[in-house]
């Protein structure tokens, strides 16, 4: 079993929004890796953080986005910053990987600095979100197979560029 979609990107790219559109139009199963992260740990991610420390949750995280690439066969949405891990990346190959693509200053918008986004909240989280957005875009653009731009696209349309792009 292998998800037909992985959907990665940074916050505020739309990955569990677009995700869950692109599940209901073609009729699969959903599931966000985030979500897993949390019902293992029963706390918040920002708890985790908090409590335990960035280093355990992308731990936590990397055990999740492994076992739910073994067992889940819809969409799959990722945590943004799951593609830290060179043993994550390597286990996306062969998948079809989508990028949603944000610009910062849509990002910073849709996510609203939010403090639930523990890597976002900050002195300075716009200069955050930049270092996250310059750090991470290789990354993703290692392991992607479609990239599409959600700037200027409203979920469903991200959804038909998704679709148009991977048959």
């Amino acid at each position: 079993m292998s998800p037909r979609w992985v959907v990665l990107g940074p916050p505020g790219a739309g990955k569990t929004t677009v995700g869950r559109l692109l599940a209901e139009r073609v009729g699969v199963a959903f599931r966000d890796t985030d979500d897993d992260v949390v019902a293992a740990a029963g706390k918040p991610i920002s708890d985790i953080f908090t409590d335990d420390g960035e280093a355990a949750f992308r731990a936590m995280e990397e055990a999740a986005v492994a076992e739910a690439l073994e067992s889940h066969d819809g969409v799959l949405a990722l945590g943004g910053g799951a593609v830290l891990s060179a043993t994550t990346r390597r286990r996306l190959a062969g998948h079809t990987v989508v990028f949603l693509g944000v610009g910062m200053a849509e990002g910073v918008r849709r996510t609203g600095l939010s403090s639930a986004r523990p890597l976002l909240a900050g002195v300075n989280p716009r200069a955050t979100f930049k270092a996250l957005l310059d750090a991470r875009l290789p990354l993703y653009r290692e392991v992607a197979t479609v990239e599409v731009a959600t700037d200027d696209l409203t979920p469903e349309q991200v959804v038909d560029a998704v679709l148009a792009a991977t048959g």
